[in-house]
């Protein structure tokens, strides 16, 4: 994997190239369904570069494949239209037969995409930033009704904001495709106990004891403080219990010290495990019993999907692709987003009934291999490329 420049086809090659063109390559959902998608797709068909705006991290290593080429920008913040000077000549460099935004901050791409000579264009659109929860402000309306001419074709991954796109923005149906992330049901798989090792500190999980936990970025569109005073608030709602329940948030970001200095002045500190950004998130989904996932917004949740395939319980808010994912009574809960009552009440109904964690794991396993494969994800994706290519 390298930053060098490529030409579209060399010693023969004549696979297409699609150029993904994101924000930043960091642990991120949007990014982990990228990575997961070059990864599984068949490198006979396609081959990929990876331009990010700004710059990418260690993150990168999850990258399995040689033979993708990796791009920074490094976009200043806020306005920087020397960016777009910078990614039309990289366009121009590289030459690829597709280009592929994703999310509302690399729309403008499109525009650069266009001038650079490339006809094929795709934007997916993978969840919603704190700024714009539900796409009702109006300058980024406006700004996606402008460029809308320009794609050719669009990617929701949720049925929200499909409908969002073509209620909204006016996208024609036929350009328009819903495609779910998938997740690897090898890698994310239940607990077994004779073989699993926990990354939980010693003495964290004992007999008797039940984990509620969370994978996340712990942002404020994240919400991670309403799921702490949910925590805080079953000490009153469960008092003979509460000394059994564990809190597991792993993940990193700017509210992280902030949610920390809340456990400690609510004094449940010792029953929390912080552990900031980890590697090993599908053995930490394993040490859990219960997923939980407050945000605001969200597209379709890649940690959703992986909790599932693990066989846990889900309680998520209902806001973007959660109900996509989450069937109540089945699989979880969904709960009003911004209520951390709501989600206290939710998690309650399960530290005691055993039975009901149970089944709703299993529920949400089956689910998790039945609609949301790896193979499903790849092979929508392709047909898009494919039908933007012979559009082209």
């Amino acid at each position: 994997m390298t930053g060098a420049l490529v030409p579209a086809a060399r010693d023969g090659d004549r696979r297409p190239c699609v150029a993904h063109i994101i924000h930043r390559l960091d642990i991120g959902g949007m990014e982990n369904g990228l990575v997961n998608l070059i990864n599984h797709m068949p490198g006979e068909r396609f081959r990929h570069a990876i331009i990010c705006m700004t710059d990418y991290t260690d993150f990168r290593h999850r990258i399995q494949r040689d033979d993708v080429t990796l791009h920074a920008l490094h976009k200043r913040e806020g306005k920087d239209l020397r960016v777009h000077l910078r990614l039309w000549r990289l366009l121009r460099a590289l030459r690829p037969d597709i280009v592929h935004t994703r999310n509302f901050g690399t729309l403008e791409a499109q525009a650069t995409a266009a001038l650079s000579g490339v006809r094929a264009r795709v934007h997916g659109e993978h969840g919603w930033d704190v700024g714009d929860l539900d796409g009702t402000r109006s300058r980024n309306r406006r700004l996606r009704r402008l460029v809308r001419p320009l794609v050719g074709h669009y990617i929701a991954l949720s049925q929200h904001q499909k409908g969002y796109l073509r209620d909204a923005i006016g996208v024609a149906p036929d350009r328009l495709s819903h495609i779910f992330n998938g997740v690897d049901t090898g890698r994310f798989a239940p607990r077994v106990e004779a073989a699993c090792t926990t990354p939980l500190p010693e003495g964290f999980r004992t007999p008797g004891t039940f984990v509620i936990g969370t994978v996340m970025r712990m942002q404020a569109v994240k919400a991670p403080l309403n799921l702490a005073r949910a925590f805080v608030a079953l000490r009153e709602r469960m008092p003979a219990d509460f000394p059994r329940l564990r809190l597991a948030m792993i993940g990193d970001g700017p509210l992280r010290a902030e949610v920390q200095r809340y456990l400690e002045q609510s004094g449940v500190a010792h029953q929390a495990w912080l552990p900031g950004a980890r590697e090993d998130i599908p053995d930490c989904l394993r040490a859990l019993d219960l997923f939980v996932l407050p945000s605001l917004a969200e597209g379709i949740c890649n940690t959703i999907l992986e909790a599932m395939a693990t066989g846990l319980p889900v309680v998520a808010t209902d806001v973007g692709g959660n109900p996509d994912l989450v069937q109540p009574g089945a699989t979880g809960v969904l709960v009003p987003a911004g209520d951390a009552d709501a989600i206290a009440s939710a998690l309650a109904g399960y530290p005691g009934d055993a039975a009901r964690t149970a089944s709703e794991g299993a529920n949400a396993r089956a689910r998790a291999e039945a609609d949301f494969s790896m193979e499903a994800m790849v092979t929508g994706y392709m047909a898009v490329y494919d039908r933007v290519l012979a559009r082209r």
